[in-house]
């Protein structure tokens, strides 16, 4: 009697071990069904049924000693959990509790499985995650709920530190939502990962040290890096210019300029700019005479006076670059504002008619 109760506890032990195995085949051919139809791309609601049946079946598989310690059993739970969080773009707390389970069931299987005979399942499942995580982080984008579009742009670069494109999209968001350090911090990433567009993202990491951080020592180390590696890019001067009159260094500013007029003297922006060094301190003069009250006439006469030796100033610099290319439209234009403010109807005359024939630009 003994050795037949022993026989059917022996028996039913197996059959429970086999039962738990077979839930690790009904997963297989579950998600085997799931491949084969999802690119018929079955109605929402069926396909969440499928996975979650296919999840279920794993759930089964690793209550059991036996089988739990089968790095299948872990994989196709990963791969079931990572489509639900993929999948269900209606529940976000749904899916982020899928994508967790996928995430520990990833861990799991790569411990268990030593001859990584699970690692195509794996790398799918870790797919499905980072897909899952950036169509959260492209639906918060479209909602304008930057700052969480922000997040999920950075789990995925930690997910995939080389990730250009990531890069890009978390500098571009985190400016949105007017995170300008790590906007620049991104920028700054980005050019140290040499991509083809390097140019514009020192521009755009100048831009927003200038116009949202208001940090012109970070602005000018970023110039002089991006002037190093771009060193007749005219607008990388010409802001490092601007910079320096802002801060009153004129001196700064025109001993840069003669430096690159003596290396290269045929350049019409370095005479232009060394123009602008005048005629810009002059504009603003004209902004102090516009606050001032206009019955201050000896006030107002001492800065007409000194705007007019500013413009004076900036003249040759800017004929001498429409003398070296007679179509630089940019010190065109400001010899046309000047001789308007000097009242000579002849030059203005003749600088617009040079603008004129210009064939404008499509």
């Amino acid at each position: 009697m003994k050795k037949l109760l022993l026989s059917i506890l022996f028996v039913g032990v197996a059959l429970l071990a086999n039962a738990q195995k077979s839930e690790i085949a009904e997963a297989k051919k579950a998600w085997d069904l799931f491949t084969l139809v999802s690119g018929g791309k079955q109605p929402f609601d069926k396909t969440m049924a499928s996975l979650n049946k296919g999840l279920g079946h794993t759930d089964l598989a690793i209550a059991n000693e036996k089988s739990k310690v089968l790095p299948d059993a872990w994989s196709y739970r990963a791969l079931f959990a990572s489509a639900i969080a993929l999948t269900d773009s209606v529940n976000a707390e749904n899916s982020l509790a899928k994508q967790k389970i996928a995430e520990e069931a990833i861990e799991k299987a790569k411990s268990l499985d030593a001859k990584s005979s699970e690692k195509d399942n794996l790398a799918t499942a870790q797919l499905n995650i980072r897909n899952a995580i950036s169509g959260r982080a492209v639906r918060a984008y479209y909602k304008k709920d930057y700052a969480i579009a922000l997040a999920m742009f950075n789990q995925l670069i930690a997910l995939n530190p080389n990730d250009t494109s990531m890069y890009v999209n978390a500098a571009v968001t985190a400016k949105l939502a007017k995170d300008y350090p790590q906007a620049i911090e991104k920028y700054k990433k980005i050019i140290s990962l040499n991509v083809p567009q390097v140019k514009d993202f020192y521009s755009e990491a100048i831009t927003t040290n200038l116009e949202f951080v208001k940090d012109t020592t970070a602005a000018l180390a970023l110039l002089k890096e991006a002037s190093a590696k771009y060193p007749d890019d005219a607008a990388f001067i010409g802001v490092e210019t601007d910079i320096y009159i802002v801060r009153g260094d004129i001196v700064k500013s025109q001993e840069m300029l003669n430096k690159l007029i003596a290396r290269d003297p045929k350049k019409p922006i370095y005479h232009h700019l060394m123009g602008d060094t005048y005629y810009k301190q002059a504009l603003e003069i004209q902004a102090q005479k516009n606050k001032l009250d206009q019955k201050k006439i000896k006030e107002l006469d001492a800065l007409t006076a000194k705007m007019t030796k500013l413009i004076d100033e900036a003249l040759p610099h800017y004929k001498k670059a429409t003398e070296l290319d007679t179509n630089y439209v940019p010190s065109l234009e400001s010899l046309k504002q000047i001789y308007g403010f000097k009242n000579d109807a002849k030059n203005f005359d003749d600088v617009k008619k040079r603008l004129d024939a210009i064939p404008a630009k499509n």
